[in-house]
């Protein structure tokens, strides 16, 4: 069982999540291997909520190209997590 913290690499935070947190919906980028089962419990950990659903996605690398050289990105995971009714995370501290 890996820490969470490693489980969780970094929130995901764009206008269009942003829109998606009034609902609830908060997405992070997490480790490739990482179920739902370890995303709901190392969300629960890190940020003291309670998680009603977890939907993960993944995403594969782009081709990118360099002269005659090309390459791929990272693959990455994706997890969108809904919140309980009442729930909500804090990630920056109000200024």
């Amino acid at each position: 069982m890996a820490d969470s913290r490693d489980i969780i690499v970094a929130p995901i935070v764009t206008e269009k999540t942003n829109a998606a947190m009034a609902a609830g919906k908060y997405s992070f980028w997490v480790a490739i291997d990482a179920n739902r089962s370890e995303i709901k419990r190392a969300v629960e950990e890190i940020f003291k909520v309670k998680v009603k659903d977890v939907n993960t996605l993944r995403q594969l690398g782009k081709v990118k190209r360099m002269g005659v050289h090309s390459g791929r990105t990272s693959a990455r995971k994706k997890a969108v997590v809904t919140l309980e009714e009442g729930q909500r995370i804090q990630f920056f501290e109000a200024m």
